[in-house]
């Protein structure tokens, strides 16, 4: 199933995208595998991948904790695709990468790879949009949607080239910091959707400091999707129950009939 398949469908539901998201490699690698089965089973629509990185520039504590233990589990590129293979959930999967373990595959390799193991969008959370034409072209070749960050600090100008670039959906960062668990969203966290809504038709997920379902009921308000990680992989640390958590999380998208994101402008084609 792609990303767009995906939208189409939560939009004719009136329901907001639940994106959960599992560090490869924590606990352990079959353990992450088994993470993104029973999210998928107990309501997430998406499940993100993220592959574990030494030098994280956007993750807080409980992500960069997760990615430690990935990498001391083996969690590579290579067998995290392995693994992925096996999978059958149901929903599009997501990887999230930082750059630099996959300049050494190149742009090519990289999504061909992807498109084999039935991944349908790729995150790159520092690649600037300035940088983004050769890997967008490429994602275009092989139907593997490359997905952006946009910042509550990104001018206009500069959320213009985020929003072109992109494919599947826009990441909205929701907070200015890294990613983690927190009490309470900043009053101004669906901002971003507000502004992005006025420059691309294309669907608006936001993530970063997600942590309650009123979080995502408050966003979904305005979002195509939220993206739930940090909390997600404590519950995996705690052994709280993850699969009544994520029940919870997907519930709080549902929309009333009579809502609809605000200033959704339909996507023509979707």
């Amino acid at each position: 199933m792609t990303l767009g398949q995906k939208w189409n469908e939560l939009r004719a539901r009136n329901e907001a995208g639940l994106i959960a998201y599992v560090m490869a490699g924590f606990p352990s690698v079959p353990g992450s595998m088994r993470m993104a089965e029973t999210l998928a089973r107990n309501g997430a629509d998406m499940i993100e991948i993220g592959l574990p990185f030494s030098d994280p520039i956007a993750d807080g504590p409980m992500i960069q904790s997760a990615s430690n233990a990935g990498l001391r589990n083996g969690a590579t590129l290579d067998r995290v695709l392995a693994e992925v293979k096996d999978l059958n959930p149901g929903i599009p999967l997501i990887l999230m990468s930082y750059l630099n373990p996959l300049l050494g595959r190149g742009r090519s390799k990289t999504f061909e790879a992807l498109m084999k193991a039935g991944i349908s969008g790729l995150i790159i959370p520092d690649l600037p949009a300035d940088e983004a034409h050769g890997w967008a072209s490429a994602s275009r070749v092989h139907g593997v949607d490359l997905i952006l960050l946009a910042a509550p600090t990104s001018p206009e100008e500069r959320l213009r080239k985020i929003a072109a670039a992109s494919n599947g959906f826009v990441y909205c960062v929701g907070v200015t910091g890294t990613t983690g668990i927190r009490k309470a969203l900043p009053p101004d966290a669906g901002r971003m959707v507000r502004t992005l809504r006025r420059i691309t038709d294309k669907p608006l997920a936001v993530g970063f400091g997600i942590s309650t379902p009123g979080h995502v009921r408050a966003l979904s308000a305005s979002a195509d999707g939220v993206i739930v990680a940090s909390r997600l992989l404590r519950a995996v640390e705690t052994r709280e129950d993850l699969p009544s958590l994520v029940r919870s999380l997907k519930r709080a998208t549902v929309r009333s009939p009579r809502s609809r994101p605000s200033g959704r402008r339909e996507r023509r084609g979707a």
